[in-house]
């Protein structure tokens, strides 16, 4: 490790200043009486006991402190080895308050990231076995009760078989989600970038959602007629999935005879902003930061009952994010939501 003092050497300086006028008063006071007094006598011996007392107290002080400071580094630098190793050693108090204030401000950050992370991380594993709990023991129960005697009665036995399937389903949906999720995270999913109409892309996903939106009256439609296609550039089934996931919550939470109007408006000269807005029952204000989080519901019991794997406004959210594009959510409470997202137009 270097070693690095400070230039300014006043504490050693006035310590050798009040060393010298006592020293030299004694000398003066000595030579007065009992010599023969001499001017010259004592301005000499002034300036060497000045030299003299300056240097030994300046080594000796830095040393001093040098050895303390370097413990301290050599201390703290067994927490922090990529900080503090890569730093000259200084005997400056100032700058070693500042570094320490500093080392300590960071590690105290980083204990608070730590902590929310092992919060996320506990409510995080509470909501994966929750979700994959309910499905695993509904397979369980109806096989259960095959095997005590109910698979005789073929009746029960078609009606418990086809239910365990749908909760094998379900578990399928969310480990693909959990998997579609992860590679996201990685940047291991590819995107398949290309041109396409984001009108055709937009009916296309109602038409595959017309029968789930007909089961509480749902008017699925544009907010105005696009006679000529809007061309962007991007992943086209990734997008479809985005659609998907949007168009698909503003039905469930959505209210009976209600409508999920999607409409495609130009942003800038590269940009189009895609919203779907439904008139259901929104979201109040403090369950919009964490929407995007994986298994956040903010209807803990109705939203299960929806079915669906609770993933995928975080799906949402990372597709978007993959092809370097925002999302935005706006929603009041008792009168509807309105997702948009951006996309880059096709040159």
């Amino acid at each position: 490790m270097g070693v690095k003092f400070k230039k300014t050497y006043t504490f050693a300086g006035i310590s050798a200043l009040y060393i010298t006028f006592f020293s030299t008063g004694v000398v003066a006071f000595l030579t007065y009486f009992f010599f023969e007094f001499s001017w010259l006598f004592c301005c000499c011996f002034a300036i060497a006991v000045a030299f003299f007392a300056f240097f030994v107290i300046q080594y000796r002080a830095e040393h001093f402190i040098y050895r303390r400071v370097k413990k301290i580094y050599d201390d703290v630098s067994l927490l922090e080895s990529t900080t503090f190793r890569s730093q000259p050693i200084t005997t400056d108090m100032e700058t070693l308050t500042r570094e320490v204030q500093k080392f300590a401000t960071d590690k105290k950050l980083e204990i608070e990231m730590l902590k929310v992370r092992e919060e996320y991380r506990r409510e995080f594993i509470g909501n994966v076995s929750h979700e994959l709990k309910t499905p695993l023991f509904t397979v369980q129960g109806y096989l259960s009760t095959l095997l005590d005697g109910a698979m005789n009665d073929k009746q029960i036995r078609k009606k418990y078989l086809q239910r365990a399937e749908k909760g094998v389903e379900r578990l399928i949906y969310i480990v693909q989600d959990l998997d579609m999720i992860s590679k996201l995270e990685l940047g291991d999913l590819n995107l398949e970038i290309h041109s396409f109409d984001i009108v055709r892309l937009v009916q296309n996903v109602f038409d595959l959602l017309e029968m789930e939106a007909s089961k509480k009256d749902i008017l699925l439609l544009f907010d105005m007629k696009y006679h000529k296609p809007i061309m962007v550039s991007a992943d086209s089934e990734k997008i479809e999935q985005v659609l998907i996931n949007l168009v698909m919550n503003s039905i469930k939470y959505g209210k009976e005879k209600g409508s999920t109007e999607v409409s495609i408006e130009s942003l800038t000269d590269k940009k189009v902003i895609v919203r779907i807005k439904d008139d259901g029952e929104g979201i109040e204000k403090q369950h919009i930061p964490r929407l995007f989080e994986r298994f956040y519901r903010v209807d803990k019991s109705g939203a299960r009952s929806e079915g669906g794997s609770g993933l995928g406004l975080s799906i949402v959210k990372h597709i978007i994010e993959a092809h370097n594009e925002k999302i935005y959510v706006e929603s009041e409470f008792g009168k509807g939501s309105e997702f948009s997202f951006t996309l880059e137009k096709a040159e």
